[in-house]
């Protein structure tokens, strides 16, 4: 008796995970067919602006995850695989990463549809700036493109044109919801513009710093938009040499710096060295943030401070 109970119970439970690898099936065949389409970006905050436009009809992923240096960063073979079930690839315009990897992610995926977001931004060019109408071929091919400052996402002005271009490139891939990008484009340009009223309100009061220091300069745009002098801890990219850490101790107390702005990326030491000897705050900023608008407005308030 014993026996045929163990036998029948032994039948149940094998039709039970017959039924249930069957009800997976037909779930795992619609699935594939109901995930959303991928866009690729290079960093968070273009995530932050093509899913404030994207909405729901694509899944957007960066190719520099959080934490990492998007000047160094070097891509792992997953990435490179994931890449290829992309429709189409948002760059940001001169950063490091995409002068290192670029062709070799077009090589890749020969099908991805490549956007630059970077055009129509008045780029840097150390002290200059240099008009950027056109379509740019493949980054860091001429001498010249080297000084171009490449942290365009970190001021509301180009914040307008990455988002007009993000908006054009998701017309061109989905033109049968060009109205639904259209209404959550119009969002996003409001939130921009209401954050740069938000930045000049804090910066024009009487207290606000007009200089600062960073370790690296990842501000000069932001510093441009609203008439502000950044100087950098970095010398040419490297860390700095002692005689040239005891210049930014002076030059602290000769232009009146009181905030120096550290980014998660990057050592630490030098800038304490030169806040403590200086007497001036450290304030951690992270540039690189997918919360562009907190970010934006904490460089501000940062400054603001008395």
């Amino acid at each position: 008796m014993n026996r045929n109970l163990k036998k029948i119970r032994n039948l149940l439970l094998l039709l039970v995970a017959l039924l249930s690898i069957q009800s997976c099936g037909p779930r795992k065949a619609t699935s594939k067919s109901d995930q959303k389409p991928v866009i690729t970006v290079t960093i968070e905050p273009q995530r932050y602006f093509t899913e404030a436009i994207a909405g729901d009809k694509f899944e957007v992923i960066s190719m520099v995850p959080k934490g990492m240096n998007p000047e160094t960063y070097d891509l792992s073979p997953q990435q490179l695989v994931a890449l290829s079930e992309s429709r189409a690839y948002l760059r940001i315009g001169y950063i490091g990463f995409e002068q290192n990897w670029m062709k070799r992610l077009i090589s890749n995926a020969p099908h991805l549809q490549m956007f630059d977001t970077s055009e129509g931004i008045n780029l840097l060019l150390g002290e200059t700036t240099c008009d950027h109408t056109h379509h740019h071929q493949e980054k860091g091919t001429h001498s010249h493109d080297k000084v171009i400052e490449p942290h365009i996402w970190n001021s509301a002005s180009n914040a307008l044109v990455i988002a007009r271009n993000t908006y054009q490139a998701l017309c061109r891939l989905d033109k049968s919801n060009e109205a639904y990008y259209a209404d959550r484009y119009r969002t996003l340009c409001n939130k921009i513009t209401e954050t740069d009223s938000l930045v000049r309100k804090l910066l024009a009061t009487p207290q606000s710093s007009r200089a600062f220091m960073i370790y690296h300069p990842a501000l000069s745009y932001y510093a441009n938009d609203y008439g502000l002098h950044q100087f950098s801890i970095e010398e040419d990219g490297k860390e700095p040499t002692p005689a040239h850490l005891k210049k930014l101790i002076e030059l602290c107390r000769t232009e009146g710096i009181r905030v120096l702005f550290i980014q998660p990326e990057f050592d630490k030491r030098h800038a304490e060295i030169i806040a403590e000897q200086a007497g001036i705050k450290v304030v951690p900023i992270n540039p690189l943030s997918y919360q562009w608008h907190e970010e934006m407005i904490n460089v501000a308030r940062s400054l603001a401070k008395p």
